[in-house]
């Protein structure tokens, strides 16, 4: 039973190729890998990464709201024909990013409730990333309410965003940034995300964790983040990883996790 990195980029490795990436992560104990969609440049990249690797590898597909711009009805058509794929196991990252603004705003949130309703069709999981964003996230997910399931990726938002995602039905996923000096806040939004809600990540090959700071992430890293959760718990890593498989589990039923 090993531990699962529920966000990765196996395509943006930089030191490392997708196979050298997964024999390492297997030596640290991580068995399971959900490698992410992010623009169409990259979907069939991923798909051909996780048709290789599954179930060890699963993919998500969006259009992150970085691209949220170059979103069109051939890309919905794209997604709409492929998300039932039995390696695509979640639609995502997609959501709001107003740090950057990389598109307009008015067109993220076009691209993202139109991925929202396509998840919910099809009855899959969601990858959000939001960034400076949390009001308008809220917003737009209330209005799927009781029709939607996944997590807020790489969580680094208050405890209000928090508390609106797990009352919306969303799990909240932490990430190496759990580790940096700066993150007290999001330490404390730790403590407060019920064991049952939690889940962890790389978001590979951004965010290496301490004591990796500095390097490229990889999947193996995931191992990390997590003892920083088990402390943050009081909780030792046996019974967070027991904990993030179930969750798991729960939230990407074609995970195929035994």
């Amino acid at each position: 039973m090993g531990w699962i990195d529920v966000h990765t980029h196996l395509n943006f490795l930089k030191d490392k190729s997708p196979e050298e990436a997964l024999i390492e992560a297997r030596a640290a104990g991580v068995s399971r890998f959900i490698t992410i969609g992010t623009e169409p440049a990259d979907h069939p990249v991923v798909l051909s990464i996780a048709q290789k690797y599954f179930p060890e590898v699963a993919c998500s597909l969006g259009i992150h709201p970085h691209e949220g711009k170059v979103y069109s009805d051939e890309i919905h058509q794209f997604l709409e024909a492929n998300v039932d794929r039995r390696e695509v196991v979640a639609v995502g990252e997609i959501g709001l990013d107003y740090h950057y603004d990389n598109s307009p705003r008015d067109e993220q949130k076009d691209a993202f409730r139109k991925q929202l309703d396509l998840a919910a069709r099809h009855t899959l999981p969601i990858e959000i990333h939001t960034r400076d964003a949390d009001e308008d996230t809220v917003e737009i997910l209330k209005e799927f309410r009781g029709r939607l399931s996944g997590i807020i990726h790489c969580f680094t938002g208050t405890q209000w965003l928090a508390e609106n995602a797990l009352d919306l039905g969303l799990d909240i996923s932490f990430s190496g940034v759990i580790t940096f000096k700066n993150a007290g806040d999001l330490r404390e939004v730790v403590k407060y995300v019920p064991l049952d809600r939690l889940h962890v990540e790389t978001d590979a090959p951004f965010l290496a964790p301490i004591p990796m700071r500095g390097k490229s992430n990889v999947p193996a890293y995931v191992v990390h983040t997590a003892q920083a959760v088990a402390d943050l718990k009081g909780i030792d890593l046996e019974t967070l990883k027991a904990a993030t498989r179930a969750n798991a589990r729960r939230t990407f039923p074609k995970l195929q996790l035994d």
